[in-house]
């Protein structure tokens, strides 16, 4: 399928392009090295590479609220929100598109990148499924850059566009916070053309109703907690999520699954965190656990069939997973992974105010 996909116009798959070329170099390569110097100075690069007029949009400050400005909607939606930050990849030369997936790839696991990719490629399947839409365009994805990079110093990233939100701290530039992470797909199964049946979060939308499936009608009766589901993640796009936004939690405790539905809830959250190189996730569990069973529920709204509306989320005391199945037919999939009162290493700046000598002077 990809080779197909390939004989296309290059420009408009230029990030599948990228994909095979930094496949074929070999991740390898990259584990030989730690992940924060490969993301300084891989984002250090990028910078390098631009123009003083092209570098205005990338580097932005740390410290201000722009950095938080997140958001899944097309790049062309944005204006109401004061735009989308940072450089849009279609402005780039070949030569700072390359340097700029760089920097994505030191953060996504092989997996994570290639869905990454794939959810860009949809912009372009939309673009003919919509009879030429304009808005679809898998060049309005934007790379920022906030502070400095460095191995010892605290900055951020992020890479961004419709339906795909990747944003990286790096607190003292070793200790990561990946949250909010959104990954999203419409069409969620291409339903005609060249690439019918292209199924871009099928973990996602299949480990989640197969284990509402496996409940049996006691299990239900706690896990159910709507007949209809919400239109979109309830979380949305909001800066933060509040812990007591989901208190008391909602759902299935996880005691209350058996062996085999434990293992399939467990699965499901790896699919939204494994997205991410596993040193940067095995970082954020022994920091904080992600999927140890402890203080974990499982929540379900809507049908059961596929094409009709639904949506789950998984909650631990730290952890927020949403998903959700509702729009063109429940055909259009929103998935996130937020962390509660810690997105954007809120809990890790915390932390740092309070211990560096360098801010206990002030």
């Amino acid at each position: 399928m990809w080779s197909t996909l390939l004989r296309f116009n290059y420009h408009r798959f230029a990030p599948l392009a990228a994909l095979l070329l930094w496949a074929s170099l070999g991740s390898a390569t990259a584990r030989a090295h730690d992940i924060p110097t490969d993301m300084a100075t891989a984002a250090n690069r990028f910078l390098k590479s631009l123009s003083p007029e092209e570098r205005e949009p990338v580097a932005i400050d740390f410290d201000t609220q722009r950095r938080k400005g997140w958001h899944f909607f097309p790049s062309s939606m944005m204006e109401q929100y004061g735009g989308r930050r940072g450089l849009e990849v279609k402005k780039m030369s070949s030569e700072q598109r390359a340097l700029a997936h760089g920097l994505l790839n030191t953060a996504l696991s092989h997996r994570g990148y290639l869905q990454a990719m794939t959810v860009i490629a949809l912009e372009s399947i939309l673009y003919d499924l919509e009879q030429e839409n304009p808005m679809r365009d898998p060049g309005m994805y934007h790379v920022a850059i906030y502070g400095e990079p460095s191995t010892d110093k605290t900055w951020a990233w992020s890479f961004e566009g419709h339906h795909l939100s990747v944003n990286v701290t790096l607190v003292d530039g070793q200790r990561f916070c990946v949250t909010p992470s959104f990954f999203g797909s419409n069409p969620a199964i291409v339903p005609s053309g060249p690439f019918k049946g292209l199924d871009t979060l099928a973990k996602e939308q299949g480990l989640g109703r197969k284990l509402v499936r496996s409940l049996d009608s006691q299990q239900r009766k706690l896990a159910v907690i709507a007949e209809q589901a919400p239109p979109d993640v309830i979380t949305k796009a909001e800066v933060r999520v509040p812990a007591d936004q989901f208190q008391p939690p909602q759902g299935i405790p996880f005691e209350n699954l058996n062996q085999k539905q434990q293992a399939m809830l467990l699965e499901l959250v790896d699919h939204f965190v494994q997205k991410y190189r596993e040193p940067i996730v095995r970082q954020i569990r022994e920091r904080t656990p992600i999927s140890d069973g402890k203080g974990m529920f499982f929540a379900w709204a809507g049908g059961f069939e596929p094409g009709e509306g639904h949506y789950y989320r998984v909650q631990t005391p730290t952890f927020l997973f949403e998903y959700d199945n509702t729009q063109n037919n429940a055909n259009h999939i929103h998935a996130v992974w937020r962390q509660f009162e810690g997105d954007f290493g809120e809990d890790l700046l915390g932390h740092h105010y309070r211990t560096s000598p360098h801010h206990a002077k002030e």
